[in-house]
């Protein structure tokens, strides 16, 4: 992106001429020099607090002994702030020295915490709730929010989809509750309640949400904390609060950033001299065989490299904070991002703005919290087909051979010439799927709250609060393949390319309704909290898509010519109506009750399963404040947390009207054809009735917790322990088979059994050096967990193992994975591998497990898992004066990948020359020497475990830098540079577990500065 320099240079003299002329317009007044010292409590002193003489810009801040001085009038109004400290005002009467002590703010210190529909003193929380800020100096290469949770929270594991510009992430807390339904959890963004689904062309919907603007992550972990939102809260709660402006002169802040992206490591193939040496003397080559191999003598190709690229990304956002006189804080922000892939023609572009107004009217029984954020995202999507095609193309062959027919890439052809008829099932040339390909979406997306809470008059203890919310996202793109390109090529010249069109809008509308009573009786040593509320909440979506055949003569190239797909459009809609009510009660601030009540209707459910009803109790005990333990010095927290719940699940996956039947175009793209008077054809979509349950009902999970909050030396060192147990009945599976003739389908989603888990989490934040010069912050959390099927029901045989699922991949791909009673979700589904003495693997041989003489599918069994049994994170920050350096890492034990790019692979003739076409092969294959595919042998189910560096960050403040009272902090970081396994594939963190055609993660190196005036 261009930079017109000299429009920036004139707007940074403006602002400079601006604050100088400010600054000047206070010095009409007699001045006088007060120096002084900044401490805090414990006498340690403050670096880098701001002293401002309140209402002007005249600042500055404490150096690195605390010390400070500044040229003030008489009776002027001197403010001193800084984060996690109350902030002091003083009427300066001349003294020419002026100590001060800062007091520690407890709300500042996460002592109150956001819950749902409100908030809650830390010490009186009695579910697991865990609350961080991004730390803004250890947070590594940050685009997606969900990013900035990685390794942070016990029991939360975040799981990216690999490397790919703008890319969702997988969200688990405490592992999944549903099969077929959803598993993730519920996202509040400042009190909006998201969606779960993207729109087309929209690969991440969190990406919509700018990470720079965002405050804090509350995680709801338990049912006890989440049962307040019922029927979408089984998987957990994400609660985002933006951030907001605050009382005081305006603050403005730039951050940015340029990153350089490069691929970590490859798939290990045979190189083109490899290669021929293979073919030539280690397997018994036919003549055809050595003819297509020499086509192109000397030509060695590094495909993936070809595909791969060093990719150059950058990241600005710029904020403003402050408020109108005393009554209007406000915050307003832009931010732009451009990322890069590392495989060619990938990128991610958005740009975001928000405004955030919290004022305060009659006498501050009026609250509102005005929230606005608008983003517009451009995609450009790699086919992550040519991945898995640069593994396996011959690296003896040029990227380009310059045929007038193939767009000028490599092609394999009936009878190798350049010119000749396209062998239709050979590989395809990676490059050309890349380059022949423009799959680009647009999103525009909006998300805004109007929130009002009104203490009444006559009555300050009661509160009502009503929230107005809306999340509308519209999208359009297009996936063209160019006529000539060599993916879909045919020698028809009008029906060879395609141009797919598509549009997509997803409207979300939110209405709160509570009100709150708090009270407090001194007389009976009791606080108690009443919140009962009313919720309505509609999504509503459409799309329509479109395909055309393109046309390769000349006089109308890349046209459309004929439609491939009928139009098709969809519009559906579902509501959600709600009622509910919490209950918080505390006696001698140490004994706590939390009581909730939820009764939810959904419409994907008939009538007569609509609604459903979720309780939750959960008890506190402050054990720090009991005599027998309150003078205990070293102990400044000790909290026993006891809770129940049931929570809901109606995001099924299987559209918005499981439990009626509708016509949709038939499967399988069946059509026929339909003629005119003319004689003219138009293909038309068949259509076809869906299955549909009437009996379709909730998903209920419930779930018991205990946990232990602890903290000692005024919460130096801080934690917590928590042990779970949770059971999910009526699971909601599309699995089940019915007799034919009984419905208009095979399989009919319904509710088929039961599944549990059951894990213990540990965290411990500790700060083991707090000195003027040195400063010293690590976390460590550790949580394991496990999941197992308790109870299936299939009405075509009770005794079946389940039905098969997820595809191997490759020609002939058979289904790899199951969901069996006694075992976990997704267990993968293989024979067991027979090894001779050496402990080489027999090709074809396993065990004969049911003993019936015979290997057949009786033979398969269920062998471990993609999810780990155990997540482990940790990060540490280490500061010294003005530098700090920084990291954060993750361990996942237990979990194991099917390595599909091994599994694909062999060294028969067939497998090498299949179709008349040659076909690489990843070195790992001559561990084995198989020659034909062994794709359901347990040998390519491998141990995935890790230990990952996520980033390494190190920083330097500088105050000063451009006026008195700024700072800045310049910084570098390197993301993804260590992975420490013995998995065999490109990468051990594969989301689902089937390692095939997975965009790389890179290693990436970022420079950036972060400036506060």
């Amino acid at each position: 992106m261009k930079v017109d320099q000299k429009k920036w240079k004139k707007l940074f003299l403006f602002l400079m001429g601006f604050m100088i002329t400010i600054h000047a317009s206070g010095q009409t007044e007699e001045k006088m020099t007060v120096k002084g010292t900044i401490t805090d409590a414990t006498g340690e002193v403050v670096i880098g607090a701001n002293i401002t003489e309140k209402g002007t810009l005249n600042g500055t801040i404490s150096d690195y002994d605390g010390n400070f001085t500044l040229s003030v009038a008489r009776n002027a109004i001197i403010a001193i702030s800084y984060i996690g400290y109350q902030t002091q005002e003083i009427i300066y009467q001349g003294q020419s020295v002026l100590n001060i002590k800062l007091l520690e703010d407890t709300e500042l210190l996460d002592e109150v915490v956001v819950i749902g529909y409100g908030t809650v003193r830390k010490n009186d929380a009695t579910g697991s709730v865990t609350a961080i800020k991004i730390d803004e100096k250890n947070k590594g290469v940050l685009v997606n929010p969900q990013d900035a949770l990685a390794g942070k929270i016990a029991g939360v594991s975040v799981t990216s989809d690999g490397g790919r510009p703008g890319a969702k992430s997988t969200v688990r807390i405490r592992g999944g509750s549903s099969l077929s339904a959803s598993n993730d959890p519920l996202i509040v963004i400042d009190g909006v309640i998201m969606g779960g689904s993207a729109a087309d062309g929209l690969s991440n919907p969190l990406s919509t949400v700018n990470p720079n603007d965002i405050e804090t992550f509350t995680v709801l972990k338990d049912a006890s904390a989440t049962a307040i939102y019922g029927s979408r809260a089984s998987n957990g709660v994400i609660i985002i609060t933006t951030k907001k402006g605050q009382s005081g002169k305006v603050k403005i802040n730039y951050s940015g950033n340029v990153s350089v992206s490069t691929k970590r490591n490859t798939v290990d193939v045979l190189s083109a001299d490899e290669y021929r040496d293979l073919i030539t003397n280690k397997v018994n080559p036919t003549e055809g065989m050595l003819n297509a191999l020499n086509l192109y003598p000397g030509v060695s190709t590094d495909w993936q490299d070809e595909i791969l690229r060093t990719a150059v990304s950058t990241d600005h956002n710029l904020s403003a904070y402050g408020s109108v006189q005393d009554f209007m804080p406000y915050r307003v922000s832009v931010g732009y991002t451009n990322q890069a892939g590392i495989v060619k023609t990938s990128k991610f572009e958005r740009y975001t703005g928000s405004i955030s107004l919290t004022p305060s009217l009659l006498e501050n029984h009026l609250t509102m919290n005005l929230n606005a954020k608008g983003v517009y995202i451009k995609n450009r999507f790699a086919d992550t087909g040519a991945i898995g095609s640069a593994v396996s193309f011959d690296p003896t062959k040029p990227v380009r051979n310059n045929n007038n027919k193939f767009g000028g890439f490599y092609t394999w052809t009936n009878d190798y010439s350049p010119e000749g008829t396209r062998n239709p099932s050979s590989g395809t040339n990676p490059v050309s799927i890349l380059e022949m390909k423009n799959d680009h979406s647009t999103v525009k997306s909006f998300i805004g709250n109007a929130q009002f809470d009104y203490k009444l008059h006559f009555l300050p203890d009661l509160r009502v609060n009503l929230n107005l919310a809306m999340d509308y996202t519209t999208s359009e793109g297009q996936n063209y393949d160019d006529p000539n390109a060599p993916l879909n090529y045919t020698e028809d010249d009008d029906k060879t390319g395609r141009n797919y069109l598509y549009n997509s809008t997803k409207d979300n509308k939110l209405l709160d309704l509570y009100a709150q009573y708090m009270k407090e009786l001194p007389s009976i040593l009791s606080r108690f909290d009443v919140m009962a509320g009313y919720s309505y909440q509609s999504y509503h979506s459409k799309s329509d898509n479109v395909a055309y055949y393109l046309s390769r003569r000349p006089e109308n190239f890349g046209q459309n010519t004929d439609v491939r797909e009928e139009f098709k459009e969809t519009d559906s809609k579902y509501v959600l109506v709600s009622f509910f009510g919490r209950l918080n009660y505390t006696l001698m601030e140490r004994y706590l009750l939390t009581f909730t009540l939820r009764d939810d209707a959904s419409s994907r459910f008939s009538e007569d399963n609509r609604w459903g009803l979720f309780p939750s109790v959960a008890l506190g005990w402050r054990m720090n404040e009991e005599s027998f333990l309150k003078d205990v010095d070293p102990l400044s927290d000790l909290k026993l947390r006891l809770g129940w719940g049931i929570t809901g699940q109606q995001d099924i996956n299987q559209g918005d009207y499981p439990y009626m039947s509708f016509y949709r175009n038939g499967k399988g793209g069946a059509m026929y054809p339909k003629y005119d008077n003319n004689g003219n054809v138009t293909w038309v979509n068949v259509l076809a009735p869906t299955a549909a349950n009437p009996d379709l009902k909730w998903e209920e999970t419930t779930t018991y917790n205990v946990g232990l909050d602890y903290g000692f030396l005024g919460n130096r060192i801080n934690g917590a322990v928590d042990f779970y147990f949770r059971k999910t009945k009526d699971l909601i599976n599309a699995e089940v088979n019915v007799p034919a003739g009984t419905d208009f389908a095979e399989y009919v989603v319904s509710n088929i059994g039961s599944l549990e888990n059951k894990g213990l989490e540990f965290s411990i934040n500790a700060k083991p050096v707090v000195s003027r010069d040195w400063n010293w912050d690590i976390g460590f959390n550790i949580a394991y967990n496990k999941t197992k099927i308790t109870e299936l029901t299939y009405n075509d045989n009770s005794d079946s193992p389940g039905r098969r699922f997820e595809s191997t991949g490759g020609d002939g791909g058979v289904r790899l994975k199951i969901h069996s009673v006694g075992y976990a979700p997704s267990s993968y589904y293989v024979y067991q591998q027979v090894y001779d003495n050496n402990g080489k693997p027999i090709e074809g041989m396993y065990v004969d497990r049911n003993g019936d003489g015979v290997i057949s599918d009786k033979d398969l069994y269920q062998y471990k898992k993609p999810a780990a049994d155990v997540l482990m994170g940790f990060n540490s920050k280490v500061s010294y004066k003005q530098w700090d350096l920084g990291f954060n890492g993750r361990v996942s034990l237990g979990n194991y990948n099917y390595n599909g790019t091994a599994a694909n692979a062999a060294l028969g003739s067939n497998e090498i020359f299949g179709n008349e076409t040659l076909s690489n092969k990843p070195r790992s294959v001559l561990k084995t020497m198989f020659t034909q595919r062994q794709r359901l042998s347990d040998y390519y189910v491998q141990n995935a475990s890790f230990l990952k560096i996520d980033n390494i960050t190190i920083g330097y403040n500088a105050a000063n830098l451009i006026a008195p009272g700024t700072n800045a902090r310049i910084y570098a970081t390197v993301q993804n540079p260590i992975i420490i396994t013995k998995y065999d594939g490109l990468d051990p963190e594969v989301e689902g577990g089937n390692d095939r055609e997975v965009y790389p993660r890179p290693l990436s190196f970022l420079l950036g500065i972060n400036i506060n005036f």
